[in-house]
């Protein structure tokens, strides 16, 4: 081959990766576009007559986008201090101009379900059990007895979701509420180590609360739904959903109001995940069930919080102690992935695979 062809086809080579990156570029830059597109900030009510002193008002119930007040009812909306049943029918008449909730087809929410993103545990037989890593749009529990790895898998996702999604990542923010006390940010520093991250970053991209009574943990989680506007946030974690719930009610004789109001925060956390494409992740306690003893089952311990968490959880997980310093983890309830064990082990770097 003469020097002249040579030169030529390098030169195409050239050219032909030029091309692909560029394309790459572009890509990525539409799938930005797109996340910057799958919600509409409240404030465009204003284009279409509603006065900016109402948008406030319906900012200080916790309704920052258009679909947050499509998913609010005219109840809800009415017992926003200074909305009138009159105001309220306006804004609904306007909200419905710019987005509609209304019926697709099979093929037109499989395109949608293309925009989820699933987020590394850590450990490669964790994320191959749960179908690539914790998914966006959705609620995981991760539910067991103490020194099960809960916390700790959580203080991992808090680096891997800022992790690029070219590293099974999720390109953006945490949120952390907690409300144990159990948080331990210098625990992120050997986390963001193994993973190649500035420590100090990634301490600057997660937003940490602490919660002191079931009633705080709701406005902590109608906050952050505000902060989800302002930026690109991929992981909201509760940890745990039930401790304040256990605290702040005591008695059968509670049980039912404790049941609603815990029913109403996992709806507010299902409509976060939905509406920003975050993956929200709540751990859980156990209980022993003296009914399964009798029953000779082999393991009596169930979750606690009964049918509401049960309904309200997309994908359960119950983690629990293996040999030595083995855990292991079992898909408890999923509508699409197989009931099945992965077996993972906690290091000073996170969760990693068994040794």
């Amino acid at each position: 081959m003469s020097r002249s062809v040579r030169k030529q086809l390098g030169s195409m080579e050239a050219a032909r990766e030029d091309e692909e990156q560029q394309a790459g570029g572009e890509q990525q830059e539409g799938d930005e576009e797109e996340e910057e597109a799958s919600f509409q900030e409240i404030d465009k009510l204003q284009e279409l007559g509603i006065n900016a002193g109402d948008i406030t008002k319906l900012k200080s119930g916790g309704c920052n986008t258009i679909a947050s007040v499509m998913m609010r009812t005219r109840k809800e909306l009415g017992n926003i201090k200074g909305l009138s049943e009159a105001k309220v029918d306006k804004i609904l008449e306007a909200v419905n101009k710019l987005q509609t909730f209304s019926f697709v087809t099979g093929t037109e929410f499989l395109t949608k379900r293309k925009s989820v993103v699933r987020v590394t545990t850590g450990s490669a037989e964790l994320d191959k059990l749960l179908g690539g890593g914790v998914e966006t749009m959705a609620i995981t529990e991760i539910f067991g007895e103490f020194r099960t790895g809960k916390t700790q898998l959580c203080h991992t996702l808090c680096v891997t979701a800022q992790l690029p999604r070219s590293m099974g990542g999720g390109n953006g923010k945490v949120a952390y509420i907690d409300t144990e006390g159990t948080f331990r940010p210098e625990r992120l520093g050997p986390i963001a180590e193994r993973f190649g991250i500035d420590k100090d970053q990634a301490l600057d991209n997660v937003i940490f609360a602490r919660a002191h009574t079931h009633e705080h943990q709701l406005d902590l989680i109608t906050e952050v739904a505000a902060k989800m506007v302002e930026d690109q946030f991929r992981l909201l974690i509760v940890d745990s959903i039930i401790a304040l719930f256990r605290v702040d009610f005591s008695g059968r004789g509670e049980l039912a109001d404790r049941q609603q109001k815990l029913g109403r925060m996992l709806s507010r956390l299902t409509k976060i995940a939905e509406e920003f494409n975050v993956a929200v992740v709540i751990t859980n306690q156990v209980v022993s069930d003296p009914g399964a003893s009798a029953m000779f089952v082999a393991d009596p311990k169930k979750p606690v919080g009964g049918h509401v968490i049960a309904h309200a959880s997309c994908h359960r997980l119950y983690l629990r102690k293996g040999r030595g310093e083995q855990r292991i983890c079992k898909i408890y309830d999923s509508p699409n992935l197989p009931e099945a064990e992965a077996i993972y082990q906690i290091s000073d770097g996170g969760i990693i695979d068994s040794k």
